[in-house]
């Protein structure tokens, strides 16, 4: 779905275009939340607003270059083949972040500014940050388990993916208290409590995903579906 430029936040004071598609490769997610491409592109341009600019991305946005991510809506067998065959793990997670601008060392960086810099036109193909992969299943189960919404879930999920492109992680106890203060900031805007503030069961429930990993050959910007008249 393309969407209009978005505000980021206001020490980095450009206007972001970025371009949000959300592929909804499991049909059931129609029926499990309503309006699933709707929820998930306002979780991720709120992402890509608040994160923006203290992530090694900020030139970008700084240059005017716009951006595209893509989100895919799948199911567990879906992401258990590419947590298989990208991370070495035979098991569905919730969530998947593979981003596309990272350097050999698996760091997110912006590319050399010869590749975007100067004048560009409408014509010009946008910086794509990579694709965040949600799947049913185990976020409809997490979400059962924490009491949450299925619809507030997915947003923390795709929020958390975003969050990954652009290039947070959580390897240790610091890296994921920043990565989570932001998440729970992020939310809190979209009228969704703090994730984290429930019990250590529950925040297993519902916890973040496994990071990134290398990026698969998914799909080009633009090509994303709508919730339509049919959507749940």
């Amino acid at each position: 779905m393309s969407v209009p430029p978005v505000s980021a936040a206001a020490d980095l004071d450009v206007t972001v275009d970025v371009t949000v598609d959300v592929v909804v490769e499991a049909p059931a997610w129609r029926k499990a939340v309503r309006g699933p491409v709707a929820l998930s592109t306002r979780a991720a341009r709120a992402a890509v607003a608040a994160a923006l600019p203290d992530s090694p991305l900020a030139p970008l946005a700084a240059a005017g270059v716009p951006l595209a991510l893509c989100v895919a809506l799948e199911d567990d067998a879906a992401v258990q083949a590419l947590n298989r065959d990208f991370r070495g793990r035979d098991a569905p997670t919730n969530v998947l972040a593979f981003a596309a601008l990272e350097d050999a060392a698996g760091r997110v960086l912006a590319p050399p500014a010869e590749t975007w810099g100067g004048d560009r036109d409408d014509d010009d193909e946008p910086e794509t940050l990579g694709d965040v992969v949600v799947a049913l299943e185990t976020t409809r189960d997490e979400a059962a388990r924490a009491g949450k919404t299925l619809a507030d879930h997915l947003s923390h999920l795709v929020v958390h993916g975003v969050l990954h492109l652009l290039g947070h992680d959580h390897q240790d106890d610091a890296e994921a208290a920043v990565m989570e203060g932001l998440e729970t900031r992020i939310l809190a805007g979209l009228g969704i409590a703090d994730p984290y503030a429930e019990s250590d069961a529950d925040a297993d429930a519902d916890g973040a995903g496994e990071g990134r990993a290398a990026r698969p050959a998914m799909r080009d910007p633009g090509t994303g579906d709508d919730d339509g008249p049919d959507a749940e």
